[in-house]
């Protein structure tokens, strides 16, 4: 998609779906081989890209990019690769049904030991087992043998850094400014040392 990766959303609408609406909405039609509307999340090879060469290529909104990929096994990039972390959470519909599975991965930078872990972070929605839409009609509907029970729906963001790690021992941006400050209580001059009264 061009640099107004929007284009096609009517004039006032932002791309902000739930994991419901991701799955529901967009990747079950992909599936069954229905249009959606609107038509805005591209197909993307992802693993050829780096995260940061998703600008353009992928719907953009609020710092996060959206496409659909195939299933595959490589999750390697010209830089790097993707990494799963965690376990699957199951995404349910409003009435409480499992309609699909979303995987968290995070993007390392190099290869093997000296790999070095980035704040890029991909949640790879999939469908269901049991939901995954067979193409059976495709055939009749003239479409081609893709499988498209097979394909992801990708959110693609890099995490703040003032976001807490995961082990709680690292110290956020913020973190720093505000201990930062505790040091201003007292200024030293030439003349001596004055202490700041705060109001």
């Amino acid at each position: 998609m061009g640099e107004n990766s929007n284009a096609n959303l009517p004039p006032g609408f932002r791309f902000y779906p739930t994991d419901e609406e991701l799955v529901v909405h967009f990747l079950q039609r992909k599936a069954a081989l229905l249009p959606c509307h609107p038509d805005v999340i591209p197909d993307l090879q992802l693993y050829p890209h780096d995260p940061w060469e998703l600008y353009g290529k992928a719907l953009g909104e609020d710092n996060q990019w959206y496409f659909y990929s195939r299933r595959t096994q490589n999750r390697s990039t010209s830089n790097g690769y993707w990494e799963p972390t965690g376990i699957d959470e199951p995404v349910v519909n409003s009435s409480g049904k499992r309609v699909g599975m979303k995987r968290y991965l995070v993007f390392y930078i190099g290869q093997g030991p000296a790999a070095i872990k980035t704040n890029w972070i991909m949640q790879e929605y999939r469908l269901s087992g049991s939901d995954s839409a067979t193409p059976k009609s495709s055939k009749r509907r003239g479409h081609s043998k893709t499988d498209y029970s097979k394909w992801v729906v990708c959110r693609v963001y890099e995490r703040n850094c003032s976001e807490d790690e995961d082990d709680g021992t690292e110290l956020s941006c913020l973190d720093e400014v505000f201990l930062s400050l505790d040091d201003m209580d007292e200024i030293s001059y030439e003349g001596g040392t004055k202490t700041l009264s705060t109001p």
